[in-house]
């Protein structure tokens, strides 16, 4: 595989899946065997230099410092929420900051990964976009970010049970890169999270989804919705545009048919907007013959968007037009809302503080 790099700097090892990590051994004169060592010093005992794989040779080791980066993300800060969210920006070895989140629920540690440094998406609703694309993660970066949040459980002796791809940026516009973080963190080798406690989102990138459906395996796939019909999801979100509401249906009646797994549709409700019982009807009428889950989302506010929270009233009023209508439907719990909660603010500070 093509290793990103950066000018001066060496690629993260945490990039190579553990069959690319034998292909490399190989080619530097090793043997194949000594990938499983070295997931097993990555990813269980989770060292961050080579000198600690101690049942390597001293002149394997010396190859991999000289080949690869090793270690953990540079933390600029982070908040924590009174609910247990740990909100982390990540300084890459770029200069760029990136997001990551830990979330607590009652089945586990969830986190939040970031896969682009901003997003091109345009969602008008969303922070991530704010600053445009600045360019995509490579599979390591996006591996540290669960690498990372881990050694922070550790303390505590706990594990990442689930991971969500949901922070900033659009995954299916980083596909190989995301395709090869799915390895490397499913690999019941090494970090051993299962593909059905991983969920990937996109806004809509028809394309993708037909690939995915293709190589995505047991992992979970979200869409993000956010509208009931075509005129409405474009004022919202500008990629609907370029792959209409009916072709991304279509995609995902032909996701569900080859895969047999469910859809979730990710709906965060804007007050006003797209919030009312019309919107619930027609979303109802919309998804109702598809094997799906709708997860609504009371939106977090951002002050550079002029968004405001549906009401709790007419949040459960939704919901309830939607199971009448036999919708599998469920409202996501609040989390992190003492703190930058929505997707990209953090990084947005950090931007308008270090420019001040």
């Amino acid at each position: 595989m093509p290793l990103t790099t950066f000018t001066g700097a060496k690629p993260l090892i945490y990039s190579l899946t553990q069959d690319e990590m034998k292909e490399w051994l190989v080619s530097a004169g090793d043997k194949a065997f000594r990938a499983q060592q070295i997931f097993d010093w990555l990813y269980v005992k989770r060292v961050t230099s080579f000198e600690e794989m101690s049942n390597l040779s001293k002149e394997l080791r010396e190859k991999l410092a000289d080949t690869f980066r090793i270690g953990p993300l540079k933390e600029i800060t982070h908040q924590e929420s009174q609910d247990g969210t740990i909100k982390f920006l990540f300084q890459l070895v770029d200069g760029h900051a990136i997001e990551t989140v830990i979330m607590r629920h009652n089945y586990g540690n969830s986190i939040c990964v970031t896969t682009q440094v901003g997003c091109r998406i345009g969602c008008t609703f969303c922070a991530s976009t704010l600053g445009g694309l600045k360019r995509n993660l490579d599979a390591g970066e996006i591996v540290s970010q669960v690498l990372t949040a881990q050694r922070r459980l550790d303390a505590e002796g706990e594990r990442v049970s689930h991971v969500v791809v949901m922070g900033i940026g659009e995954p299916f516009e980083n596909f190989e890169s995301l395709m090869a973080f799915l390895s490397v963190i499913n690999d019941n080798r090494g970090l051993n999270i299962g593909a059905r406690h991983i969920t990937v989102s996109t806004s809509g990138i028809v394309p993708k989804i037909y690939e995915f459906a293709e190589q995505g395996g047991q992992v979970n796939l979200a869409i993000s919705l956010h509208a009931p019909n075509t005129e409405l999801r474009s004022q919202l979100m500008p990629i609907n545009r370029g792959f209409p509401l009916a072709t991304l249906m279509e995609a995902c009646h032909h996701y569900i048919n080859k895969t047999g797994r469910r859809i979730s549709f990710e709906y965060g409700l804007f007050g006003g907007k797209n919030d009312q019982p019309e919107h619930a009807e027609e979303l109802a009428e919309l998804i109702g013959d598809m094997l799906c889950h709708v997860n609504l989302i009371p939106v977090n506010y951002v002050p550079e968007r002029d968004y405001v929270r549906t009401p709790r009233n007419e949040i459960f009023q939704f919901k309830r037009i939607l199971e009448e209508k036999g919708i599998n439907v469920t409202i996501r719990r609040e989390q992190g809302s003492d703190i930058a909660a929505a997707c990209g603010q953090l990084r947005a500070q950090h931007a308008k503080e270090t420019v001040g």
